[in-house]
């Protein structure tokens, strides 16, 4: 089978790697870069899991082939903290215990933050329906969208 070469850009470093053409993006990111923030949870699109933003806009890794991402600005959880120090909406998640066993929290998380980067100031109906394609079994969606709309207004009155 054909190996294709690709370069592409995430979380701000250039990066290249070899894949097959039906290699998903969620594979590529976990196998080949070693960054195993984004869970696989179904495989199908369903649950979010692998949720990372792909030029900007939210993708769920696994519905994207590894060759797609040729040149293009992916974003993964890894990327969300600045060094040693956590994104406000890492932070309120702590605070509001919006978090249990981890596996749908990384995609939660990136979702929750392309959520405010198109919309700074969602609404509750906003957030739960922007968030509605990210399954969680362990704490329940209250936490979450309170996690998300409290970041949310304290990134409003911080600019």
């Amino acid at each position: 089978m054909t190996k294709h070469h690709v370069t592409t850009t995430v979380n701000g470093d250039t990066v290249e790697y070899l894949c097959d053409a039906r290699e998903t993006l969620l594979d590529c990111l976990r196998d080949k870069l070693n960054l195993t923030g984004a869970k696989e949870g179904c495989g199908t699109g369903d649950c979010g899991a692998c949720s990372v933003t792909l030029d900007g806009r939210l993708v769920c890794s696994c519905l994207v082939l590894g060759v797609e991402a040729e040149g293009k600005q992916i974003e993964t959880i890894e990327g969300m903290a600045q060094g040693e120090t956590l994104h406000p909406l890492q932070c309120k998640f702590i605070d509001h215990a919006a978090l249990q066993c981890g596996v749908c929290t990384p995609g939660v998380l990136v979702a929750a933050k392309a959520l405010l980067e198109k919309n700074p100031d969602p609404t509750e109906e906003e957030a739960r329906y922007w968030l509605a394609g990210n399954l969680c079994r362990c704490t329940g969606y209250d936490k979450i969208i309170r996690a998300v709309l409290e970041t949310a207004a304290e990134l409003r009155e911080a600019s």
